[in-house]
């Protein structure tokens, strides 16, 4: 999964003009170089930036936007102004560009040499005002791009420049991304519907309906070999307990486990689907509800959501693939139920099986235990902890008139008790500000009670995502307030139905 950060780049462009003469102009060629070099060398940019020269003309810009357009592997482009660059020049270029835009404000020295300024050291440093000039044509065009102010050599500047770069990385997925809906949604929930048309015309994600035959198709055509192979990753990777291990009394139903994971990977990859649900309503003729097969497809990047959950699961491989190379795991969720005490509440975050082990604090169990929902055979499942530190909580909801992002940040705490009788993967979260605040927020913002939890990211990374795709964001963090919350929810309201067409 992370060749995705070798096979994509991200343009580099400098704004000047010809009136500056050649000289200005080979030294603002051989500046923006430099920087690239140096950007390219940075820790905190985990995408190659390519430099696309010094353009000058109308024709220079629109014919790079235009290959940019064109060209698969670039991912987006982040636009400089080293001199000023009069913005019409870049009317037809920015009116034909349709991917992720990210405005450089910086320039080449740092600081000002105050006794040797002079004309000269003008004519290369007048990005101060030559960015402004290209800020308001990109305000006047209504242009959703990124604005990075600060020096390019800054850590911090570089640190925006590779979460955005990530973000852009998100954004190309979702272009091309194909979800599998195996079975229809959970009857009569509401929530996890959604306007799939528009959901491809506003993210590009493509949504279709299977049926569990054609993962069952798949199983009939496994090899023994292939299962024995499987098995024994199992008991190499986990820890099995003693009724599944070879010659336990639970072994056939780690057999048939397997068997499915198989079969859906198969029936994944034929397919080239990279997220997917299912519902335990239209499991068919699959003796089990998928459930280490789920956890481990979202351990090597797959997007999922339960009970028919297509846009959690798109989102899901969307922050998995922003996320590739990172330490800290990402995964489905739901808030399960709710520890209130005097001094403090919190989440439990679970599901019935499927937790990716991204999150897991300790090597997981692989357990088979009754699910008492489906009326299918006992489902096998990894059983885990989740990492204690920092994460969010993400949804997508579909309102009808237009998609909104929740998110809310949370923190992973540690959880002093076992669960003997409730053998799921589970996080205890810490919620913010508050368990009271945060659950009343979420409930008026109508989040889902789905969601993608992550500790890599931050509520910076769904920001740049949902200005690249101009969709609605509400954040619930530490400063939260029910009142402020309210009072933002109805200006959205205004706001989003008065501009719908421009966003």
């Amino acid at each position: 999964m992370t060749t995705l950060l070798n096979e994509k780049e991200i343009w580099f462009i400098t704004g000047s003009q010809r009136l500056y003469g050649n000289e200005i102009l080979k030294q603002v060629h051989q500046n923006s170089t430099i920087i690239v070099e140096e950007l390219n060398a940075s820790p905190h940019i985990p995408i190659s930036f390519v430099w696309k020269g010094v353009l000058k003309t109308s024709d220079e810009i629109s014919t790079v936007f235009q290959q940019a357009n064109m060209s698969s592997g670039c991912i987006g482009v982040v636009a400089w102004m080293h001199t000023f660059s009069p913005a019409k020049m870049w009317i037809k270029g920015l009116r034909e560009f349709n991917k992720p835009l990210c405005h450089l404000h910086t320039q080449f020295n740092a600081e000002i040499p105050w006794d040797k300024i002079d004309m000269n050291y003008m004519n290369l440093h007048q990005s101060a005002h030559g960015g402004r000039e290209f800020g308001y044509m990109m305000s006047r065009m209504h242009k959703r791009r990124k604005v990075i102010v600060g020096h390019w050599k800054v850590e911090s500047v570089q640190r925006k420049l590779g979460i955005w770069a990530r973000v852009a990385l998100g954004w190309n997925e979702f272009q091309q991304l194909k979800v599998a809906r195996i079975g229809d949604n959970m009857r009569d929930v509401a929530v996890t519907e959604g306007d799939k048309v528009a959901a491809e015309i506003n993210f590009g994600v493509s949504v279709n309906g299977y049926d569990s035959s054609d993962i069952t198709a798949e199983i009939a055509n496994l090899s023994d070999d292939a299962v024995s192979a499987l098995l024994e990753r199992y008991e190499k990777e986990y820890l099995l307990s003693e009724n599944l291990k070879p010659g336990g009394s639970k072994r056939d139903s780690l057999i048939e486990a397997a068997k499915i994971e198989l079969g859906l990977r198969g029936f994944l990859e034929k397919g080239g689907f990279k997220a997917f649900t299912d519902t335990f309503e239209n499991l068919g003729e699959l003796t089990q509800l998928p459930g280490i097969a789920v956890q481990r497809l979202m351990a090597d990047g797959y997007g999922f959501g339960a009970e028919g959950d297509w846009k959690t699961a798109a989102l899901l491989r969307v922050l998995k693939v922003m996320a590739m190379g990172m330490e800290a795991g990402t995964s489905f969720m739901e808030d399960y139920t709710y520890h209130f005490t005097h001094e403090k509440s919190y989440v439990l975050g679970s599901h019935m099986l499927e937790i990716c082990p991204s999150i897991a604090a300790d090597q997981p169990r692989c357990e088979v235990h009754p699910l008492d929902i489906g009326g299918k055979n006992d489902p096998a499942r990894l059983v885990f902890k989740g990492k204690e530190g920092k994460g969010i909580n993400v949804s997508l909801i579909d309102l009808g008139s237009r998609f909104r992002l929740v998110v809310n940040e949370v923190e992973a705490v540690s959880l002093d008790y076992e669960l003997p009788k409730l053998p799921v993967a589970h996080v205890l979260l810490d919620t913010k500000p508050s368990l009271e605040i945060a659950a009343s927020a979420w409930i008026l913002a109508g989040g889902a009670h789905h969601t993608v939890y992550t500790q890599a990211l931050t509520v910076e990374y769904i920001e740049d995502l949902a200005d690249i795709f101009g969709v609605e964001l509400l954040v619930i963090d530490q400063d939260t307030t029910l009142r402020d919350f309210k009072d933002k929810i109805r200006a959205n309201e205004a706001y989003y139905h008065l501009f719908r067409n421009q966003m």
